[in-house]
């Protein structure tokens, strides 16, 4: 291939990620996610990527820029007679969420630092 011009193509593609996690509040879901979620970065390399007719990959990256979490709804059962015996459930984006005041927040901040948390 001496003589062969090369040509390199840096392309930036968007990926979105949602996912979804039960917690008691806002800030459980975001240690939730910060530590159970996201994208597994052990997965990012040059097999996403597509190589034909002599096009091959230099260099895959994934980057973080930011995320928002908001409140979804709530885990409730399905409107169904038969739902609580048959365990189905739903998410009801109606149902408000639960917020601890601050002095359940303080109790319980006190009781984990007794007991070692």
């Amino acid at each position: 291939d001496l003589g062969q011009n090369v040509y390199r193509k840096k392309s930036y593609y968007i990926v979105k990620v949602e996912q979804d996690v039960m917690a008691d509040n806002i800030d459980e879901a975001n240690d939730k996610f910060i530590e159970k979620g996201g994208i597994n970065h052990d997965k990012i390399g040059t097999d996403i990527t597509d190589e034909n007719d002599g096009v091959t990959t230099h260099y895959v990256e994934a980057d973080y820029d930011e995320s928002i979490t908001e409140y979804i709804g709530k885990v409730a059962y399905i409107d169904d007679e038969y739902a609580e015996e048959n365990g189905d459930v739903e998410i009801n984006t109606d149902a408000e969420e639960n917020m601890p005041d601050a002095v359940d927040t303080a109790i319980n901040l006190q009781n984990e630092e007794q007991i070692g948390k």
